[in-house]
């Protein structure tokens, strides 16, 4: 049985406060898009199997392993699988990726062996294995608050807008992202601006992550100079980075551009 987990985006990404137990509160809206890996999984002979082609023998620590171990746990019948891997979604990049693939392997072991999971049990699961895993249970636009895990359904149409991703060599880690960020409460919520038209999101839809990353990484900020120059009506970094995203009309031409470009149409 296979599965295609999606990227994500992020649609604004507001730091709101730091919490008692180190986490933050945010408030983001997350997109999907149509940037997919690829995940199968099968039945095995008797022992777990790994297939992850250039990625090579995945640790314990892969979220993808911890949440077969993590439904084995509450349903120790589970038998042995091979699990199958491609990787089309790059990793440190602020598309979810990870998170994607490990949601997924919940979703295809629940359909795979019946296992009639609520979506409250997956969702609790999820959280476990990381605060954006939830929001990929469900293929559709969502604000996330709290850490990530509140999430609900947010009515946002971009169909027919074009897409655009810079990706480049830069792996950004969630700690460093953090660790330059400025919590504030300041300003309008993310349903006000939203609900404003895209053209208007320019200035007011923001990435708190974005003045120390950008600082930090010149060559991002030049990128999004770049997307606007070219015509982006809208244009921002996706997550803690280093992903640059546009969303406009028609497609973008960039000429010096030093990473690599993808174009969806949404």
């Amino acid at each position: 049985m296979i599965r295609l987990p999606k990227a994500k985006i992020n649609l604004g990404l507001r730091i709101l406060r730091r919490r008692t137990d180190g986490y933050h509160d945010i408030e983001t809206l997350l997109l999907p898009i149509p940037l997919r890996d690829a995940l199968e999984v099968l039945p095995s002979d008797g022992e777990m199997k790994y297939d992850f082609g250039d990625w090579g023998e995945p640790s314990e620590d892969n979220l993808v392993v911890r949440a077969y171990h993590m439904v084995k746990e509450v349903n120790p019948e589970l038998p042995p699988v091979e699990i199958i891997l491609r990787k089309r979604i790059p990793t440190g990049a602020g598309l979810g990726g990870g998170s994607s693939d490990a949601s997924n392997m919940l979703l295809l072991l629940d359909e795979l062996f019946e296992l009639k999971m609520s979506y409250h049990e997956m969702h609790q699961m999820a959280t476990r294995l990381g605060a954006d895993c939830p929001f990929f249970l469900r293929d559709e636009p969502q604000l996330a608050e709290g850490i990530g895990e509140k999430l609900s359904p947010f009515p946002l149409n971009l169909e027919g807008k074009v897409l655009t991703l810079l990706h480049s060599d830069l792996h950004i880690s969630t700690a460093e992202a953090y660790g330059g960020v400025v919590p504030s409460e300041a300003g309008p919520s993310l349903r006000e601006v939203l609900a404003g038209p895209i053209e208007e999101w320019r200035g007011t839809l923001y990435n708190a992550f974005e003045p120390h990353i950008f600082q930090r990484y010149p060559m991002l900020a030049h990128g999004k100079e770049q997307l606007y120059r070219a015509g982006a009506t809208y244009a921002a970094m996706s997550g803690s980075g280093s992903t640059l995203f546009a969303l406009s009309n028609a497609p973008l031409l960039l000429s010096d551009w030093k990473g690599t470009q993808q174009t969806y149409t949404l």
